[in-house]
């Protein structure tokens, strides 16, 4: 049995995302009062996935223990579509994008404790790629207003060198999406190979 409910552990990071997107915002940076304010920062907004995400998590677990024992089909409908929008955010959004930056244990302890479904891969990279070039052509947008690159990396390279590194980019996030889907996978098809032996019995 886990020393923490996995429950409990939700809360406690959801709390910590809360707290850290707070500090983040009371930061006095001048980058922060340009236009598109933090908004631009792809750290800024994988903190808002991850607590999202969490948010999802533990409202989808106050679902699950108020249905629990009730017979309500419209509640039961509602529960999985709430699981639905957990493990798709937990696939598309909160492994992919929160792979870059220290959530990653946090994200890691869910896998490890929760079953996550994953969308159909096509379906999946779709998805994945959508939000890659939808931040993408934000930055851009943001260059075109401002004059400014919100990453001086893109200063210095040419028009051709910056397609193939948005290229590259992009090529990163879907293969960090089938690594999640890998280690999804792999994690859960261990656990029930574990279960499963433990199901069987002892032969004399």
């Amino acid at each position: 049995m886990a020393l923490v409910p996995c429950q409990v552990l939700r809360v406690a990071i959801l709390l910590s995302y809360f707290s850290v997107l707070c500090n983040y915002k009371a930061i006095d940076m001048p980058a922060h009062q340009t236009y598109g304010g933090s908004w631009k920062f792809l750290t800024f907004i994988n903190l808002v996935i991850q607590a999202v995400f969490f948010g999802i998590c533990v409202l989808t677990d106050l679902s699950s223990l108020l249905t629990k024992g009730n017979d309500s089909q419209e509640q039961e409908r509602q529960l999985r579509k709430l699981i639905s929008l957990r493990d798709w955010m937990m696939a598309v959004l909160a492994f992919p994008i929160g792979v870059h930056t220290t959530v990653l244990p946090f994200i890691l302890i869910e896998m490890r404790t929760t079953h996550h479904e994953y969308p159909s891969k096509t379906y999946g990279l779709v998805a994945v790629s959508t939000f890659s070039v939808g931040y993408i052509l934000w930055i851009c947008w943001i260059y075109h207003v401002t004059g400014v690159w919100v990453y001086p990396l893109l200063d210095y390279l040419g028009s051709g060198a910056k397609i193939v590194f948005f290229a590259i980019v992009t090529a990163i996030i879907n293969i960090l999406y089938l690594l999640g889907e890998i280690l999804n996978n792999s994690i859960w098809d261990t656990h029930k190979c574990m279960e499963e032996g433990k199901e069987k019995p002892k032969l004399d």
